[in-house]
């Protein structure tokens, strides 16, 4: 299991369309994604669940990744909470 922690930089938040973003991609991956937001901890290949965590700008949310292909998982989810969306 690998953790890391990433800054939201999008001045709106993690709002529905990079929650949708980011849930397809974490769906491509064989391994267990948790997302933790204020010490809320949700299943991060579920756009309901996602939604609930009410990720703003600034938030430091941590990624948490379990199973095959966890490091390149990390690696794309990372990048997109940080990235700064529309």
């Amino acid at each position: 299991m690998i953790t890391k922690t990433f800054k939201i930089m999008n001045p709106a938040g993690f709002h529905v369309r990079p929650i949708k973003t980011f849930v397809q991609a974490a769906n491509q991956y064989p391994c267990k994604v948790n997302v933790i937001n204020k010490g809320k901890k949700v299943n991060g290949k579920s756009s309901l669940s996602m939604l609930t965590l009410g990720i703003a700008a600034q938030d430091e949310v941590t990624l948490e990744i379990d199973g095959e292909q966890e490091e390149e998982a990390m690696k794309t989810l990372g990048d997109l909470l940080v990235q700064i969306h529309e």
